[in-house]
């Protein structure tokens, strides 16, 4: 094989064109997005207006087009009558089903984080229990959201299976929501943090069976007390 065959892989590389719009930006819109959905700001059943939020955001209508695309994947939008887009209803049929899938894929890291880093649990895991329950304390549903998922996220890292965090991150996108449409309707947030703390106790014993029952049980729960409050609206 000559040089310059040789070299001909590098030059096709070289030709590549630079992405025109830059990650973090559609992130950054996507999670603008969906915080004004799990607030309650964008209602179910309302018009998504491209051009007012590349307004309200100062963003050009390509990274919101990017971000509404994937909020519409993620099930959070749906296709209006006509054209455009509108905030998708609560279905929970649809909500039963992503937490089936979720306690099994919580079940799975719990069980592995007891296993694999049942020390590091134990040193670092109570700072996460107590934000947990002073975001209870503040009534803020963006910080009992936040509080959950960094819960649940050093859950995923304990686990060292390099799958979940990334699997979970789509159910995570639309349990944001769900949380945040019941959180706002309940004038004292339920205080979930008792079952994490035992939870995390389950993985500083390095029990993985005790582990992931404590953590399907408490998916399900949350899921029956979620479908409860969503039917009741």
């Amino acid at each position: 094989m000559t040089a310059a065959k040789a070299a001909a892989p590098n030059k096709a590389v070289r030709t590549m064109k630079m992405l025109s719009i830059q990650p973090n930006l559609v992130e950054q819109v996507h999670e603008a997005i969906l915080l004004e959905i799990s607030s309650g700001k964008l209602n179910p059943g309302t018009r998504i207006i491209q051009e007012q939020i590349a307004t309200e955001l100062g963003v050009s209508r390509q990274p919101v087009q990017q971000a509404l695309l994937l909020l519409r994947n993620q099930g959070l939008l749906r296709d209006a009558p006509g054209r455009g887009l509108i905030v998708a209803p609560l279905d929970p049929e649809y909500i039963q089903q992503m937490y089936d899938i979720r306690a099994v894929l919580e079940g799975l890291a719990f069980r592995k984080a007891a296993e694999n880093n049942a020390k590091a649990a134990s040193a670092n895991g109570g700072e996460y229990i107590d934000k947990g329950r002073a975001a209870v304390k503040s009534g803020s549903v963006r910080e009992l959201i936040n509080a959950d998922m960094a819960f649940h996220n050093f859950v995923y890292a304990l686990s060292e299976n390099l799958l979940v965090a990334p699997t979970m991150d789509t159910h995570w996108t639309y349990t944001q929501r769900v949380m945040g449409e019941v959180l706002m309707r309940n004038e004292k947030p339920r205080d979930i943090w008792d079952q994490h703390e035992a939870m995390l106790q389950a993985i500083a014993q390095g029990d993985g069976n005790i582990a992931e029952q404590a953590a399907r049980k408490h998916i399900m729960q949350t899921a029956a007390f979620i479908i409860e409050r969503i039917n009741a609206l």
